[in-house]
């Protein structure tokens, strides 16, 4: 469905039951992606950047906030998710809550800078938080510049799971990508989703109602940028480098292509928007600088043809909530 339109399909059992057949479906194809031949990191790096969309998602298609920042959450839990495994000698699963803390101790302190403020002046200040911490990264001694942390072991998870393996790397990043998004999907489905949503409509009368809506606001922005860093970490073991590119503002840009592309306030647009972008980033790659170009037009296109995004077109004709 579509957050931004006026045909939004109201959470009916029925609705509910689309979007966990979906969901089953989807879960069962990617399962079965180790069997197909496919390559795959390409698959764990999409999976990576679905959940990120999805947190993403969640900010701007249910609260109405629209962040130009969300990099600075990738980025800062691969940063510290690096550093912990390859500095300190923690274990994967120490390593990736120390990047999900990072990132959530940064949502927070952002947070409350940023959320007093609305529509692009609230958006304005996140692009600005995040090119602060990006030329922090670039010249702390931690994140070695522009080289990055490279060579980042992956290790044993819970000292049984050989994250070197491709196919146990695969399943554990699949069981990290489906749990968060679970967790948005309960979420959104939640009272606190449905105030969300209501404050997203018409702020002013939902504090009419007497929603402290700033408070709703930040746990919402808390929760999305929790979720983009353990999107980060996650990263980090499938590329095995923390590097500036996660934290710079084309970063952020790609986040918002990624959703728009697959839909607005959709749960599975995201998903869909973040394998279209990263198979073109793939199979596009000997086109050099012009796989940007070719985006800018894609982008375009979608916009004028499939306003709602690919999976916004998709419920919309069939009358269905995805």
């Amino acid at each position: 469905m579509s957050a931004l339109t006026d045909d939004t399909l109201p959470v009916t059992p029925r609705a509910m039951r689309d979007e966990m057949m979906v969901f089953a479906a989807m879960a069962v194809l990617l399962g079965l992606v180790p069997l197909t031949g496919i390559y795959p990191f390409f698959v764990m790096q999409a999976l990576c950047f679905a959940l990120l969309a999805c947190a993403f998602n969640l900010l701007i298609g249910y609260g109405g906030l629209l962040s130009f920042g969300h990099a600075m959450f990738l980025g800062t839990a691969g940063y510290c998710s690096a550093h912990a495994l390859k500095v300190w000698g923690l274990s994967p699963e120490l390593g990736i809550l120390v990047g999900v803390a990072g990132a959530a101790a940064l949502s927070v302190v952002t947070g409350f800078i940023s959320i007093r403020r609305q529509g692009i002046y609230f958006s304005m200040i996140t692009l600005a938080l995040s090119q602060l911490l990006y030329f922090i990264y670039l010249q702390a001694p931690f994140t070695h510049g522009e080289d990055g942390i490279q060579g980042i072991p992956q290790g044993y998870l819970f000292g049984i799971f050989n994250l070197a393996k491709p196919t146990v790397l695969y399943y554990v990043v699949l069981a990290g990508f489906l749990g968060g998004f679970l967790l948005i999907y309960r979420t959104i489905n939640s009272p606190f989703g449905e105030v969300l949503k209501s404050i997203r409509e018409n702020e002013p009368r939902a504090i009419s109602l007497g929603y402290k809506t700033d408070q709703y606001k930040l746990v919402a922005f808390i929760l999305s940028g929790t979720i983009a860093g353990f999107a980060g970490s996650l990263k980090v073991f499938v590329a095995q480098n923390a590097s500036l590119t996660d934290v710079h503002w084309t970063m952020s840009g790609e986040i918002v292509l990624m959703t728009l592309v697959g839909g607005l306030g959709t749960i599975f647009g995201p998903v869909v928007g973040a394998f279209v972008i990263i198979a073109m980033q793939q199979y596009l790659a000997g086109f050099g600088q012009w796989v940007t170009v070719i985006q800018g037009v894609i982008f375009v296109a979608c916009v004028l043809t499939f306003r709602r995004g690919i999976i916004g077109e998709i419920a919309h004709y069939f009358r269905r909530s995805l």
